[in-house]
């Protein structure tokens, strides 16, 4: 690091991404992106808006929140926009948490890092041995409350009315519920906005609408709270969703049958995973996200990786305290995850 960096940032351990190789060599099972394209309505609306990219984009992108707000059942003014989930939630951590902020320990990484990136004090609270968020932890506490739902790594969701019920019992205290996996088997608390002005849902289109690239994610809540979002946002960079984003954006939400379809197709494939890799020896957490998170007992988490690396596949593992011995599998396109078990079987 140069002579010039400022101390306080020093010691910061950055979030590492998943591996994105530069060959098509490997079968991407890693960062839990869709195996599908995007809708073919994304793609047209892309290529009809390519020639205004000497444009700059909607600041307010009135356009997709309106489209949004319409198939969410929510006022436009209750929505902003993001560059993916990843940027309005570091807006939340430095917009909301002057009392600190609560989380899993066991839970999305970046949690971690905003945290020592804005200099919010934590609450780290361990979830139960088989990986469940223990709410009864969180009673009490006057600190931001960070919840994934679906979580991640894990892939276990939460049903909404518990965390209302944790939203009820303290209206002073802010409650964000991170959503990024919701469509493939949970919940949402987006119906709940309306009635609890201390609860604020984040979710992206990165994973359930095939647009990991796209970079387009939203956050819906009172709107007091997103006036407050909408501060920092205009005071960070107000362009901050390109032309070309906010119209597959739009595109992407309209076309709600091919939505239905993959996440659909995602769903099924990732039972007929998991009952594979059950009858393998495989143990794996009740995931309603778009990954499994699965251990063997034969071979630790690392030996997995590696094993599967060497054959062509990616995997996720994490290396940290409790989920040594976890990997996490995106689920891919059928004919990939019959590569994960014949690569799976080879190593067993």
């Amino acid at each position: 690091m140069s002579r010039f960096l400022a101390p306080e940032y020093k010691n910061i351990a950055p979030y590492t991404p998943g591996e994105q190789p530069q060959s098509g060599s490997f079968i991407k099972l890693n960062t839990n992106e869709s195996p599908f394209p995007p809708s073919p309505a994304v793609v047209r609306a892309v290529c009809e808006q390519a020639a205004t990219l000497r444009l700059y984009p909607d600041p307010e992108c009135r356009e997709l929140n309106k489209t949004m707000a319409a198939a969410f059942g929510v006022g436009a003014d209750q929505m902003i926009m993001g560059n993916g989930s990843d940027e309005i939630l570091a807006f939340i951590f430095q917009a909301f948490c002057p009392g600190g902020a609560a989380f899993p320990d066991i839970t999305y990484g970046f949690y971690r890092v905003w945290a020592q990136l804005y200099g919010v004090k934590t609450k780290v609270l361990p979830l139960r041995p088989d990986f469940t968020i223990c709410l009864d932890d969180y009673r009490g506490l006057s600190e931001t409350l960070f919840i994934a739902n679906p979580n991640a790594p894990t892939g276990i969701a939460l049903e909404p009315e518990a965390i209302i019920a944790l939203a009820k019992e303290k209206p002073e205290r802010l409650i964000v519920v991170d959503e990024a996996y919701v469509d493939f088997g949970a919940k949402s608390c987006l119906p709940y906005i309306n009635g609890y002005d201390n609860l604020l849902v984040v979710q992206t289109f990165s994973k359930s609408r095939n647009l990991a690239g796209g970079r387009v994610a939203f956050a819906a809540g009172d709107k007091a709270l997103i006036d407050d979002l909408n501060r920092i946002k205009f005071s960070f960079h107000p362009y901050n969703l390109s032309r070309l984003s906010q119209y597959a954006g739009i595109a992407a939400v309209k076309d709600r049958d091919y939505f239905i379809e993959c996440t659909s197709k995602i769903r099924l494939t990732r039972e007929n995973t998991a009952r594979e890799l059950k009858s393998l020896g495989f143990e794996m957490t009740d995931s309603k996200a778009n990954f499994l998170f699965a251990r063997h007992p034969k071979l630790t988490g690392l030996e997995l990786y590696t094993k599967l690396r060497e054959r062509g596949v990616l995997v996720r593992h994490f290396g940290t305290v409790r989920i040594e011995d976890y990997v996490r599998i995106t689920v891919g396109s059928d004919a990939e995850m019959d590569s994960l078990i014949k690569a799976v079987k080879a190593i067993i």
